[in-house]
């Protein structure tokens, strides 16, 4: 039971270690292409679809039809991972074995929906995979195997996403093989260092060059690839918001906002950061240079809040 790229290589390992996968449950395919007309199917339901897994999509489990469709599986255990739905009590109770969960942080720090995003935004030096058994509460179930990774300065979302998707592919496999030896065992959460990643808000992509750079780092690296952290400059005439995904942090001084070299440094309220790569508005992502070069931006030009007032330079 998954839905985005994190959850492919767990399905794909179950396969590949023999087990008999019976369903994948994933959601439903939604608009999406440039210009959102198109229906996709989420990466799970692609990745099933070209190994032959019967796909289910219901929008919901707390229905008779769903939880009778479910148990229609007979399925020994059940494997989520960030599938996007809740599972009511009959669901929980169907598989012979429950339900277990990989969940992409150190529990209980970071329960809920952003967990990366959250590890790295906070500028937490390590984090992993739990894979814990699922019950009611929001991530709160016993947890039976974890694997710790560290977060490393250069690591975004996505980066940390790929490493930590390959982790609880292993752990997946390895719980079901202690589970056919009957040797998996579970052991209560902390009751101590209990905090949620709460989903992102859009003002979160609002970068602040008052913070300190690493802070600054952090954040954009929390949102890259998606949604993206922004800034916005005037080009020419025109204001126009750039989005940044990776960045490092350098030694460099000067008013926060400010762009202090050719290198596209940017100074914030402690150091600075150095753009390796970004986005104009409706163009590709491109290096730091190519951005600079493209945009003609020289040192001095101040970038400030999206939602901060413009005024046109005077001649």
């Amino acid at each position: 039971m998954g839905t985005s790229e994190f959850a492919v290589p767990t399905m794909l390992e179950i396969v590949k270690g023999g087990h008999a996968l019976v369903a994948a449950y994933t959601r439903a395919p939604a608009a999406g292409g440039r210009r959102g007309l198109e229906l996709k199917k989420t990466p799970v339901h692609v990745a099933a679809d070209s190994i032959g897994i019967p796909v289910f999509t219901p929008t919901t489990l707390r229905t008779t039809q769903a939880e009778n469709a479910f148990d229609d599986h007979a399925a020994d255990v059940a494997v989520v991972a960030a599938y996007g739905l809740l599972l009511p009590i009959p669901i929980l109770e169907a598989p012979r074995l429950g339900c277990v969960n990989l969940h992409a942080s150190l529990l209980p720090r970071w329960r809920g929906a952003a967990p990366i995003q959250r590890a790295i935004m906070a500028g937490d030096a390590e984090t992993g995979v739990d894979l814990m058994r699922l019950e009611v509460g929001l991530d709160t179930g016993p947890i039976a195997m974890r694997e710790v990774i560290p977060i490393r300065p250069e690591d975004t979302t996505g980066d940390l996403t790929s490493r930590l998707a390959i982790v609880a592919a292993k752990l997946a496999v390895s719980a079901l093989s202690s589970m056919e030896d009957g040797l998996l065992e579970y052991r209560d959460q902390s009751n101590f260092g209990i905090c949620y990643a709460h989903k992102l808000d859009k003002s979160e992509a609002e970068i602040d060059w008052t913070n300190g750079a690493e802070m600054v780092r952090n954040q954009i690296h929390a949102l890259s690839p998606a949604p993206g952290a922004r800034s916005a400059v005037m080009i020419g005439n025109r204001k126009e918001d750039i989005k940044f995904f990776r960045v490092q942090v350098t030694t460099e001084t000067g008013a926060p906002g400010t762009l202090l070299s050719e290198g596209m440094s940017i100074a914030c309220g402690s150091g600075a950061i150095r753009i390796l790569e970004g986005q104009r508005s409706g163009r590709a992502s491109m290096s730091g240079s190519e951005l600079l070069r493209g945009a003609k931006l020289a040192p001095g030009v101040v970038f400030t809040r999206s939602s901060a007032p413009f005024s046109a330079p005077q001649t």
